[in-house]
C-alpha cells in the first residue's frame, strides 16, 4: 500500500463538485493506504471549531470514517484553516503535526510542509502570517461570536484574493535559498509541500548530492495527489473529480 499526500483542497460550500469529488476520493482510500498526509488547507477558510456548517461535520465524518478503516490521517495546518483546533481533531480522528515535520518515509526522511514558510519574497506575507499565528490574536478572535467570524473570514478571503493580483507570480513562489536552507536544517533529501498550487515533482543535484522537491497541487479542476510506494517510487497524479454514487451533481 501507499502514502498519500494532498493539500490545498480549499473546501468551501461554493464549490460542492469539489467536495464530492473529494468525498469520493476519500472513500475509495479508506483502509486501502499505510496513510494519508494533509499539508495544509483543506478549508478555505476556517473560523473555529464551533462553526455549524454541514460542511464541517460533513468533512469531519469523512475523515474519521477513513481513520477507522486503517488509514491514519495526520493534518498540517495551512494558511487558511490555520485555527483548526482540538475539537475538530478529535471529530475526525486526524493527527495534527507540525509545520514543519520530517518523517520516516519507507526508509527515508522526508520533510513535510505547507509551503508558505518558503515564500521569502512575499515579505507582506509573511508579516501577515506571523501576525495570525501568534496564540494571543487567534484567541482574540476564536472569543469573537460566531457570525462576526464568517464575516472576518469573508473579508479575508476577499483581501487575499486582492492582494494576490498586485503581485508576480515569481514573489508569490518558493526562494531557493530558502528551500535548501531548510533541506540543510533538517538534514533530508526529500521535500513535501504545497500552497503555491505548482504540482510538480523538481529535481536539484546529482548523484549522492540530488535532492528532491514535490509540489503538491490545489483541487480546483482537478484533484492532485502523491503517492510513495514502499520501493521508493514517488508518483504525482492528477484526477478527476468524480462525484460518490447516488451524490447529486
Amino acid at each position: 500500500m501507499d502514502t498519500l499526500f494532498i493539500s490545498d483542497l480549499h473546501l468551501d460550500p461554493s464549490r460542492p463538485e469539489v467536495i464530492e469529488g473529494f468525498l469520493a476520493w476519500l472513500d475509495r482510500q479508506a483502509g486501502k493506504a499505510d496513510a494519508l498526509y494533509v499539508l495544509g488547507d483543506l478549508f478555505d477558510v476556517w473560523i473555529g471549531d464551533d462553526d455549524t456548517a454541514p460542511l464541517c461535520h460533513q468533512v469531519s465524518q469523512a475523515l474519521s470514517n477513513c481513520a477507522s478503516a486503517g488509514t491514519p490521517v495526520a493534518l498540517m495546518h495551512g494558511n487558511r484553516d490555520f485555527l483548526i483546533g482540538d475539537r475538530f481533531l478529535e471529530a475526525s480522528a486526524c493527527r495534527l503535526i507540525s509545520d514543519p515535520t520530517v518523517i520516516d518515509l519507507y526508509g527515508r526522511r522526508a520533510l513535510l510542509m505547507h509551503g508558505d514558510l518558503l515564500c521569502t519574497d512575499d515579505h507582506d506575507y509573511q508579516q501577515t502570517r506571523q501576525q495570525v499565528r501568534n496564540p494571543d490574536w487567534q484567541q482574540s478572535v476564536l472569543t469573537q461570536p460566531l457570525e462576526e467570524r464568517r464575516k472576518l473570514g469573508q473579508q479575508a478571503r476577499a483581501e487575499s484574493r486582492q492582494s494576490v493580483l498586485g503581485k508576480s507570480r515569481d514573489i508569490m513562489d518558493v526562494n531557493a535559498d530558502t528551500v535548501a536552507q531548510f533541506m540543510a536544517q533538517y538534514q533530508t533529501d526529500l521535500l513535501i509541500h504545497g500552497h503555491t498550487h505548482r504540482p510538480h515533482i523538481h529535481h536539484t543535484g546529482q548523484g549522492q548530492h540530488l535532492s528532491t522537491r514535490i509540489v503538491l497541487g490545489d483541487w480546483h479542476d482537478q484533484g492532485s495527489v502523491l503517492h510513495a510506494s514502499p520501493d521508493g517510487k514517488l508518483t504525482l497524479e492528477q484526477l478527476p473529480l468524480q462525484p460518490r454514487q447516488g451524490a447529486r451533481g
